[in-house]
């Protein structure tokens, strides 16, 4: 799914308000390693196999990890969107994007990977879209079997923790890095069901670079795709943007209270995102400017700083 009509919701944040977020002196983030090209063509190879496609998104950023090639992915199958890192999340927020999928006629299923919430909901959904399959099946005059399910979505959304989970096993392996799935792998749970473990898929470019940005600081994309400091940087510019909408979750002064150090203004009130950032290292990393980019990152990637919405509809 590409992306439904917007329904109802917070105002959204104007493209064009954000569209200076990264320097022009950043190189532009751009990550399409090898091992992904590969998996891509493996993907194409066996998706006449796959019955059902099980789509992993990022609740944070659920528009910036939407594959622009799904919609040729899952022709003629059964489609599940799920919505992963339910807890990093903002309710207010999450009660939008419910809203706003649900008027495209889209169900999203909401889940936590990481504690299990949402896994078992997710199973049945699975299950249930099995036992339609075999229905056909039999109508056909065909014997009933498992129904093959693809596992898909952007690098490190939470695909294999997700698989996991509902194996109640660790059988693939899981870190919140990108690029560690690097092959395809079926997995058997029970008789009902079998998945089908991808590698992250990604566009070949990102054309789209405020997309880009919110793929660098969820850690959905490679680390070698961005310029750390950079990318910090233009997190700070976003968190106050993102101040005077309610749902997103960002409190005013959140990171003066994390680090101590209020976020001077600018002209035009904009951010003194480099300044900030200078201050932050010389109180916390000894000047170091990379490290504290590092650990500013870290702490939103770890929830350290709250459920926070980089995207709303």
């Amino acid at each position: 799914m590409s992306g439904p009509a917007p329904a109802a919701g917070p105002a959204p944040i104007a493209e064009g308000e954000l569209a200076g977020l990264l320097s022009s002196a950043a190189p532009a983030i751009q990550w399409y390693p090898g091992h992904i090209a590969k998996a891509e063509k493996a993907l194409s190879d066996n998706l006449a196999k796959v019955d059902l496609v099980i789509e992993v998104r990022d609740a944070r950023i659920p528009l910036a990890t939407g594959h622009p090639r799904l919609q040729r992915w899952i022709r003629g199958k059964q489609h599940l969107l799920v919505l992963n890192r339910r807890d990093m999340l903002p309710a207010a927020a999450r009660e939008a994007w419910d809203a706003w999928f649900r008027a495209a006629g889209q169900p999203v299923w909401w889940c936590d990977a990481k504690a299990g919430t949402g896994v078992k909901q997710l199973q049945q959904a699975a299950i249930r879209a099995g036992d339609a399959l075999n229905a056909r099946r039999k109508g056909r005059g065909m014997k009933p079997r498992p129904v093959r399910a693809l596992m898909l979505g952007f690098p490190n959304v939470g695909k294999s923790a997700l698989i996991n989970r509902l194996v109640r096993q660790k059988v693939v392996d899981s870190a919140r890095r990108a690029g560690v799935t690097r092959s395809l792998r079926w997995v058997r749970l029970g008789q009902d069901l079998d998945l089908l473990d991808a590698p992250g898929v990604l566009p070949p470019r990102l054309d789209d670079q405020l997309a880009a940005l919110r793929l660098a600081l969820c850690d959905d994309i490679g680390q070698a795709a961005y310029d750390g400091e950079a990318v910090a940087m233009a997190f700070v510019r976003l968190l106050a943007e993102l101040e005077v909408v309610p749902a997103a979750g960002v409190s005013s002064g959140l990171l003066e209270r994390r680090y101590g150090l209020p976020v001077p203004p600018l002209e035009g009130a904009m951010p003194d995102d480099h300044g900030w950032l200078e201050a932050a290292a010389g109180r916390h990393t000894s000047g170091d400017l990379a490290r504290m980019a590092q650990r500013l990152l870290d702490d939103f990637r770890r929830g350290m700083l709250g459920p926070l919405a980089l995207e709303l509809p």
